[in-house]
């Protein structure tokens, strides 16, 4: 299992491919497999805002396409003053695969936080599960 300096590390990597030439904004996510995978993900950005995918939501893609499901963490980087956070929609997609720990850097540290802080209630929401 990797230790969660290399996954920042992959995160970082991944970030260098991010297309932003919009807002020059690179984010790249690194997300770890029940099974010990990873997969990186960047943002992906379009002139039409609206269809601009995150770098988490394409590691979860990448991820689902190869038949994963269950994922134990995610790492988000940017170079920014603090370490960023990942969008509302980001949030809902990382409770639908349930990730269990989501940590996120920056160039001078990073911060852990569960799905819980960061999205309470998800799994009950709109639909009322318990």
């Amino acid at each position: 299992m990797l230790t969660d300096k290399e996954l920042i590390d992959i995160a970082w990597k991944a970030r260098e491919q991010a297309y932003a030439p919009y807002s020059e904004f690179q984010v790249g996510a690194a997300l770890l497999a029940e099974n010990g995978q990873v997969f990186p993900g960047c943002n992906v950005e379009n002139i039409s805002y609206g269809l601009t995918n995150c770098a988490e939501r394409v590691a979860i893609g990448a991820a689902v396409a190869s038949g994963n499901r269950k994922f134990e963490k995610v790492v988000v980087v940017a170079d920014t003053k603090e370490p960023i956070s990942p969008c509302g929609a980001c949030r809902q997609v990382l409770a639908e695969f349930g990730v269990k720990s989501i940590i996120l850097a920056n160039r001078e540290g990073a911060v852990i936080f569960s799905l819980e802080e960061l999205l309470p209630r998800a799994s009950t929401g709109i639909l009322d599960r318990p």
